[in-house]
């Protein structure tokens, strides 16, 4: 029986690979390591459908070690304790776990001993954070790689891969005329644009004129998207993209039908409550800083309780964060900050904010001049806290809401006209 058309085109060389060249390109981190053959175990982190599964693959043919696949989903303690026991008898192997965040605190301590030995070289794939989803035990025995969404020009040098070179579609002599339809019904997922592109591909017959691929023939063919939840991927990202932007625009409506949607489909409770964490923050802010409170409590309620009685806690915060203020001041003041530390690089500290722990700091004028703030009226007294290069610069500007109105009055009171509050 053939295999899928992903599976079909999984690279057997770093030629082949699309994307991630800052991990695989010439010179760079993983391309290095694969080519000394001395693999540490590591995690891939990135979203569905960029290669985390074929980066895993490749590396284990190119270091010549017996490769073990399992999936989180349907895997346990003893599936991992069956593998251990193999890689002994073997002296070392590689374990490819799927979706490693799935795995329990039960089943990742199962993998500790042996990958602190060495006998398993644990190469996990996660399309969550594995800050929050792997335990600080065995994070810390991993390499974490982030791997990157493809760009539009390797998903399009995809499919002309597979055009070109595939067994069953170089036979169809296809002429590629659009590709619009093919990239929207994919949403940047590899594994499902070759799955979208074997479909259609399926419906053409071998012949001397060429068969057109288009945006109509492509529409045609996929009638509608899937409505169905897949938490393995295919909406997982479609589903809270829609989530979260209901409630950046203020909508509980549309934000309580996706969160049913994701109740239904048994998405993670904990990965809602989290992506509701960081709206609370990046959304919402001081406009109404109760919101990143109630957030907080939500996740931690979740934790405890689940499902089905967490849908309830889920529902109420939802409907507290779609219908809060709007602020994302804090985020587009750190993102600012950021940017200039990137161009501006380590400007030294004022003398007089440095620390003096030492005698000779203190001969060196640290700490001189500083002046204590609550020793004056207001605990406010102006000095210049900046580097000198960059004194006078604005990161923060207030949201024009209730609350941050109040922040700016406060500020403007405090600063004057030095920041143009």
């Amino acid at each position: 029986m053939l295999a899928p058309l992903p599976e079909r085109l999984r690279p057997k060389t770093i030629a082949e690979f699309v994307g991630q060249q800052h991990l695989i390109g010439e010179g760079k981190v993983l391309r290095k390591l694969v080519e000394s053959g001395n693999i540490p175990s590591m995690i891939f982190w990135g979203p569905p459908g960029v290669g985390k599964t074929s980066m895993a693959r490749f590396i284990a043919e190119q270091v010549h070690l017996p490769f073990y696949q399992l999936s989180a989903i349907d895997s346990g303690v003893k599936e991992v304790r069956r593998v251990i026991e193999e890689a002994n008898e073997n002296g070392k192997a590689i374990l490819f776990i799927d979706e490693i965040h799935r795995f329990n605190k039960a089943q990742q301590d199962a993998l500790l001993g042996a990958v602190e030995k060495g006998t398993i070289i644990l190469f996990g794939a996660t399309t969550e954070n594995p800050s929050f989803e792997v335990i600080s035990a065995l994070l810390s025995r991993c390499q974490v790689y982030v791997l990157k969404h493809l760009e539009r020009e390797d998903l399009e040098k995809l499919l002309q891969h597979a055009i070109a070179d595939d067994v069953v579609l170089k036979e169809k002599n296809i002429a590629l005329e659009e590709t619009e339809a093919l990239l929207k019904y994919s949403g940047g997922d590899a594994r499902k644009l070759l799955n979208v592109l074997e479909l259609v591909g399926n419906t053409l017959t071998n012949k001397e004129d060429k068969n057109v691929i288009n945006n109509t023939v492509v529409e045609q063919v996929i009638q509608q998207k899937m409505a169905i939840y897949d938490k393995s991927g295919e909406q997982h990202y479609d589903i809270i993209s829609a989530f979260i932007k209901s409630m950046r625009g203020s909508d509980p409506n549309a934000a309580l039908y996706y969160l049913a949607r994701m109740s239904a489909g048994g998405e993670d409770p904990k990965f809602i409550a989290r992506r509701m964490l960081i709206l609370a923050s990046e959304d919402i802010g001081n406009a109404n800083p109760n919101a990143l409170l109630l957030a907080t409590s939500c996740f931690q309620a979740v934790q405890m309780i689940g499902y089905p009685e967490c849908d309830l806690i889920l529902a109420q915060t939802v409907v507290y964060l779609a219908t809060s203020p709007k602020s994302n001041a804090s985020y587009a003041a750190i993102n600012a900050a950021k940017a200039l530390v990137a161009q501006t690089g380590d400007l030294p500290i004022p003398l007089h904010i440095r620390n003096a722990p030492t005698k000779l700091m203190k001969n060196l004028n640290y700490g001189k001049d500083y002046k204590y703030a609550h020793s004056y009226d207001g605990n406010f007294a102006e000095q210049e806290f900046l580097p000198d290069r960059i004194k006078g610069t604005k990161f923060y500007e207030p949201g024009n809401n209730a609350r941050e109105n109040e922040i700016r009055l406060s500020l403007r009171k405090n600063w004057k006209e030095k920041y143009g509050y």
